[in-house]
């Protein structure tokens, strides 16, 4: 089965999807410290809290980072497996990878 757009922001989930797994793409193989540096480097702030949510932040941050979302919105699924996109007629969820969930769930 074939899915069409339904409204004009639909052509543009492909592009922003691209965008955002390429911006992961560079920490997926990394352990959690070096992604932890990596953040911290990539967003010239180094941690504040410690907490789950602040590393959750600050992955989408650098996932989102110079990505033009065209209308579509952004977040970490509950589970921190997956970067959803969300706002059209469908959604689309983008993997992390299982040290980018042990990052953001352990820490560092």
């Amino acid at each position: 089965m074939s899915i069409t757009p339904k409204e004009p922001k639909d052509l543009a989930l492909a592009p922003v999807a691209v965008h955002v797994d390429r911006n992961l793409e560079r920490l997926r193989d990394k352990s959690p410290s070096e992604i932890d540096y990596e953040l911290t480097l990539e967003l010239n702030q180094p941690p504040q809290t410690g907490t789950a949510e602040e590393r959750s932040t600050r992955v989408l941050a650098v996932a989102l980072r110079e990505v033009d979302l065209h209308h579509w919105s952004a977040e970490i699924t509950p589970d921190s497996a997956r970067v959803r996109l969300s706002g059209g007629s469908v959604s689309l969820d983008v993997g992390l990878s299982a040290a980018l969930l042990t990052y953001i769930r352990e820490g560092a």
